[in-house]
């Protein structure tokens, strides 16, 4: 008695945010796991390695993300009709793009499968359009809110604290240097106060120089004495 054949499949990995790219983090490796169980016990062979766009916002179109064209031209010639994802949300989280993304794929001929609910996208009756639009309009939502909250956070330690983020300062990477910059912009020799350049120069004899072992441009000697 001969078993069944396995369908083949191809499957769609992405991840969103740049923190959540990383050897240490799970994002991937989840996504990953749900898939591959999902097709030992659905009977779908996995082709290949998963296609996985980083750091990719789920609101962007289908086809303007890297990995995804990569698997769409890769199943053009071997015969997959199939992408498994964890999530639909991991398809497309915005609901326009998940409907235009699904129909474009269906007009290829192309089956999409959800793990977590294999027949949101399989199905195409009124009501599973219905589900899968009120699924990914809940996911908007989520996302929406989450941004809504971080932006809040990010407003109230910049109010608190002056600043929240971007590329730290010189006072804050190393007050070692600004304190002397400082004392010799104060200075005033004999024809005037010291140059931004004078300043650098003063300052590489004292053995403060910047990263690549050179005296600091004026620029940098601005930002320090200002």
């Amino acid at each position: 008695m001969t078993s069944k054949a396995k369908t083949p499949a191809v499957y769609y990995l992405r991840t969103s945010s740049a923190a959540n790219v990383g050897a240490d983090k799970d994002s991937d490796r989840r996504q990953r796991e749900a898939v591959q169980a999902f097709a030992k016990r659905a009977g779908y062979e996995l082709v290949g390695e998963g296609f996985y766009d980083a750091a990719v916002s789920g609101a962007d179109p289908i086809d303007t993300r890297p990995g995804f064209r990569a698997m769409l031209e890769r199943i053009e010639g071997n015969g997959v009709r199939t992408i498994i994802v964890e999530t639909a949300s991991r398809f497309a989280r915005d609901l326009m793009v998940q409907e235009v993304g699904h129909a474009k794929l269906r007009e290829r001929g192309i089956d999409l499968i959800a793990a977590d609910n294999p027949g949101s996208f399989i199905d195409d009756t009124p009501t599973a359009k219905l589900v899968r639009q009120v699924l990914g309009a809940i996911s908007e939502f989520d996302k929406a809110m989450t941004v809504a909250k971080l932006r809040g956070a990010r407003e109230r330690k910049r109010r608190d604290a002056g600043k929240c983020e971007g590329r730290k300062s010189h006072a804050e990477r190393n007050p070692e240097l600004v304190a002397p910059a400082k004392r010799l912009h104060r200075q005033k020799p004999k024809g005037g106060r010291m140059s931004l350049r004078a300043i650098s120069a003063k300052l590489a004899t004292q053995g403060f120089l910047n990263e690549n072992g050179r005296p600091f441009a004026p620029a940098s000697i601005r930002s320090m004495v200002k």
